[in-house]
């Protein structure tokens, strides 16, 4: 056997170039100027990093996309004219009516932990937050009062609106969001009401529930689901309190968050403009951080003080344990349907708590389309024009409302003169035709003699019927004493019982 040697086999050439050996190591390339670079897979971004903004960059293109990254701030669009920041133009009345949601839910959650929603529980409850739990009766009053000031802030805030013009397309659908706002709100207050279980309280909501029974048809049926039964009582405060703390705030955060949100989808914000002016392109914009944002916080903080010291010196309203046995002399419901109730001193309550009011928000609802003119959008009254028939409009409210409700007490009697008639007819339709005709006359004479135009007569009714509506509001506040007779406020007699 031979042996042989095995020659060992010479390396292949390979394809790939050899590595060149080199001194000093090549440089990491630098993001492009505008894009941010990827987080190092060792420093994770944290998860709250979303919600809480970390620090304001220094270039607008940062803040533009730190609007669009925060989750609370996406709701904002990420510049705003700056005409748009001017204080006078808003007021403020978005953001205060957003800050004062926050503080009622926050304020709310604190009672919930103290409160009992059965009866009579639910009133020692108040009586121990008044007196034993640790600022226990000042945070019932900020909640008392931010719910109160919610429905004042809310309704200048669509006045305001409407006075701007910024209702009109493409902001109509927005415009009906906001109307669905003041409903919830309304809503929000008025459950709310009953909580405490005082005399107060229980003969409002009695008040108040009693105007649903006159809705045709399905009246009935709605007053016994909302009361549980046929009157004010245990379950009546439990229906009220889930619709409080759970129906009625998770819709108004949803609806809220959704109308701040098409602010930005409908043109963003209207921009002020001096009657006549025409806008000129290329407005000088700015970013909403920190300008919108640093506004937004310096109002809330202001609004927030004078909301601690109110709360502070005046405690919310707490009458004697709820009984249905005593009634007030005058039984008034809640101060926001005041007016509501003064209609029903007029009116049939077909007519004063359905039709009018029905009619009222259809139209309100309609208003985009009724109205849909872009000429003027931004500027107050429309017009120098306008301001005049503004002044107009609120001068003849003034005037015309008071008359109309003592002619009404003391001189006219439609049932008296009309016995035979139905009630429905001599006392709704017949007195709603009078003041209908009325209408008809001044809107004849807006039209040919002042030569007014359309958007113009809009204004000038939409005024009237606002300031009408105070004016109820505040004789039904402060005018109506014992068995709802007039009374000048300084020669009202004490409350009696009934």
């Amino acid at each position: 056997m031979t042996s042989t040697t095995e020659k060992p086999t010479p390396p292949q050439p390979s394809s790939a170039p050899k590595p060149r050996p080199t001194t000093k190591s090549t440089p990491a390339p630098t993001p492009s100027k505008g894009k941010k670079a990827a987080p190092s897979p060792s420093k994770p971004r944290p998860w709250w990093s979303r919600w809480v903004p970390q620090g304001v960059p220094e270039d607008d293109r940062g803040r533009m996309r730190m609007v669009v990254d925060n989750i609370i701030l996406h709701i904002h669009p990420t510049k705003v004219p700056r005409r748009t920041l001017r204080f006078t133009y808003t007021w403020g009345l978005g953001g205060l009516s957003a800050f004062l949601l926050v503080l009622l839910i926050s304020t709310g959650v604190l009672l919930e932990m103290h409160y009992t929603p059965s009866a009579p529980q639910a009133y020692l409850d108040m009586l121990q937050l008044e007196s034993q739990v640790p600022f226990g009766s000042f945070i019932r009053a900020i909640h008392h009062w931010a719910a109160n000031l919610l429905v004042v802030t809310v309704t200048l805030h669509m006045l305001r609106v409407f006075l701007t013009g910024a209702y009109r397309p493409p902001r109509g659908t927005n415009w009906v969001i906001g109307i669905a706002l003041f409903l919830l709100v309304l809503g929000a207050n008025f459950t709310g009401y009953l909580l405490p279980w005082d005399q107060l309280a229980y003969w409002a909501i009695t008040v108040g529930t009693g105007i649903i029974a006159y809705v045709p048809f399905v009246g009935d049926t709605l007053s016994r689901l909302l009361l549980g039964g046929s009157e004010v009582s245990g379950r009546t405060l439990l229906n009220f309190y889930t619709l409080h703390i759970s129906v009625i705030p998770i819709s108004l955060v949803l609806l809220a968050s959704y109308h701040f949100w098409r602010i930005r989808k409908d043109g963003g914000l209207t921009i002020p403009k001096a009657p006549g002016e025409v806008l000129r392109r290329g407005l000088e914009r700015v970013t909403t951080i920190p300008h919108l944002v640093r506004c937004e916080l310096v109002y809330a903080l202001v609004w927030a003080a004078l909301l601690v010291g109110w709360a502070m010196w005046v405690p919310a309203p707490l009458e004697g344990i709820a009984n249905p046995n005593v009634s007030p002399n005058p039984a008034k419901a809640p101060w926001y349907f005041a007016g509501l109730q003064e209609l029903l001193l007029h009116f049939h309550p077909v007519i004063a708590a359905i039709f009018i009011p029905t009619v009222a928000l259809a139209l309100l609802a309609a208003l985009p389309w009724l109205d849909p003119f872009p000429e003027h959008v931004g500027t107050y009254f429309r017009s120098r024009r306008g301001r005049f028939l503004a002044l107009m409009a609120v001068g003849l409210a003034l005037l015309l409302t008071p008359a109309w409700v003592a002619a009404d007490a003391f001189l006219l009697d439609w049932i008296g003169w009309l016995p035979d008639w139905p009630t429905w007819i001599s006392n709704g339709i017949l007195p709603l035709a009078f003041l209908f005709a009325g209408v008809v006359l001044l809107h004849s004479f807006l039209r040919l003699t002042l030569q007014t135009t359309h958007e113009e007569r809009v204004l000038f009714w939409f005024i009237f019927f606002f300031t009408a509506f105070v004016v109820l509001t505040a004789i039904g506040i402060f005018f109506r004493g014992p068995n709802m007779d007039l009374y000048w406020p300084w020669a009202m007699p004490t409350g009696t019982h009934g």
